[in-house]
Formats: C-alpha cells, structure tokens, sequence
C-alpha cells in the first residue's frame, strides 16, 4: 500500500483485526446530492452499515493524502456546494499534488479501497455509456481491473442500460442480481436487460467474494440491488425526464465530467423530487447490503 494511501485508525483497527469493512465514495456526498439530503445520506449510510456489524470507510482525498475512513468532521466537509473537486481514478494525482479537497467518485473509490485491503465496496448506480454524446465513464475500466464486489442498483438512470450492459460484459465483469434476474436501472426496479447471475443472500454473495480472492481475479463483481419497491419510479416517466434534461444539457454545452451532475439534480427536478426520495433509499439499502456481505465474507 501506498505510504499517500491511509486508512484510519478505526479502518486500520478492523482490517488487521479481520473486521468487517465497506468503503464508500464521497461524490455522492460532494456532487450527487444537494444539502441538506447530502449529510442525510450520509448519515443513513452510515447507520446501515454500522447496524449490519461492519466499519464505513467513506473514500476521499484530504490534504495531500488518500484517505480511507473519515472522521464526521472530514465528511461534512463535503457537504458545503462547490468546496470538493469531482475526483475520479485518473485525477487522484493531481489532487493529491496539489492539495485539494477530493470528493472520489466510483472509480476513485474502488481504487482506493483495494490499495488499504477493502474488498467489499458501495454506490447508488455506477456510471455507464451516455445514450447520445457516447461518454464513457471511468467507472468501468476501473472496474475491469480492480478486484473489489461493489453493491449497487446497476447503472444510473441517465445512461443507455443496453450499451453499458455490453460494454460490461465486453471488459469482463461479473454483473450478478441480487434477488433479481433483471439489471436494475437506479431508480427504476428493471430494465430488459437479463442477469445470467444471481444470488438471494448475503452469505451467497461472501462466497463470491471469497471465489474472486482465491482466484486472484483482476475484475470486480457488481452486486446489482434494485432500489426498494416502494421507492420505484416508472420507467417511461424517467426516460422522458432524461430526454428532457440531456436537451438542457445539450443546449448549455455541458458534458464529460460535469454531464452527471448536471442530470442527476435535472432528473430530480423533473419528476417533482421523486427520484432524489428514491436515490436516498437505494443507497441505504445498499449500504445495509454491503455491510451485510462484508460481514459474512470475514465470518
């Protein structure tokens, strides 16, 4: 590991101990979610992991250093509009050089989290491959080579689910449901898209974890939680709300890394607040998933 790559003391304890461990990003915190919701997600995040037997390990950079575990402090930090920098895989050097305040993104945080010893990982949605500029995310290369299992609810609805599903499969990773034999679409419970893996349990998941370190795979395993019924917004109301929004976005020139957080907040605004109450929900589920699996896998 890294001498710039620091767990803290309470990751540190855990990891040499054989304690449960989830690492987390902080972009979601920095520049997926408006205060106050931010430090709410936060918070319930944190709660569900902690609930489940497990340490959170939010993921940032912080004075010239990559952290894994925040302190409160250092994660309200990431609340305040406009104070952290986005910063996927290929910015940590720089942010690290030049002393910025980093909100790690998927990519970021996976790295990160295998370079402290963290296998177990989790986000909301990942990102894909944007329907109409062809925007790749750094997520999936990361991916491909980042032997980690990251709890999500597939890719963000603002991507082409067919394409990224393709372009998953193409670089070699696992896709696996979770109770489900769908690829979920964040806020919406389904897509069209069939998983030829599934699991139902969290200790069906630590075996897959297990099989992953023992084969010393280079790819990471996606654990595709879809977001709580109750919470599941209708899929034609999100497409046309996307539509809508890449017009926007088209319009005023915004693309690659300023493309997500554009939409995400367009989305939200468009369907009258309801894909922000039901991406609040998904990543406490999946933090409780997480947990849940991490805590099975070091039994």
């Amino acid at each position: 590991m890294s001498e710039l790559v620091l767990p803290s003391e309470e990751v540190g304890d855990a990891l040499a101990s054989g304690r449960a461990v989830v690492a987390l990003e902080t972009s979601v915190i920095g520049q997926g979610l408006p205060p106050p919701r931010n430090i709410e997600c936060a918070q319930r995040m944190t709660a569900a992991i902690r609930a489940s037997g497990a340490t959170p390990a939010w993921t940032a950079v912080v004075e010239g250093e990559v952290r894994v575990g925040l302190t409160d402090r250092q994660l309200e930090a990431f609340a305040d509009p406009g104070r952290s920098s986005k910063v996927a895989r290929r910015d940590i050097a720089f942010a690290v050089a030049n002393g910025l305040l980093g909100a790690t993104t998927v990519s970021a945080t996976i790295w990160a989290a295998s370079q402290a010893g963290v296998r177990i990982c989790v986000t909301g949605g990942i990102g894909g491959v944007h329907t109409r500029s062809g925007d790749v995310s750094a997520d999936l290369l990361e991916l491909s080579r980042t032997s980690v299992l990251l709890v999500c609810s597939g890719p963000k609805s603002i991507v082409d689910p067919i394409a990224t599903a393709e372009r998953l499969d193409e670089l070699g990773i696992a896709t696996v449901g979770y109770r489900t034999d769908l690829l979920p679409f964040f806020v919406v419970a389904a897509t069209d898209v069939e998983l030829d893996q599934r699991v139902d349990d969290a200790a069906a998941a630590a075996l897959l974890v297990r099989a992953q370190e023992s084969l010393r795979s280079a790819g990471a395993i996606l654990l595709c939680n879809p977001v709580p019924a109750a919470f599941a917004l209708d899929a034609a109301e999100v497409a046309n709300a996307v539509r809508a929004c890449e017009d926007e976005a088209e319009r005023d020139g915004i693309r690659g890394k300023a493309l997500t957080p554009f939409l995400l907040p367009c989305v939200a605004a468009r369907t009258d607040g309801s894909s922000l109450g039901a991406n609040l929900a998904l990543l406490e589920s999946n933090a409780r998933l997480a947990g849940e699996v991490a805590v099975a896998a070091t039994a």
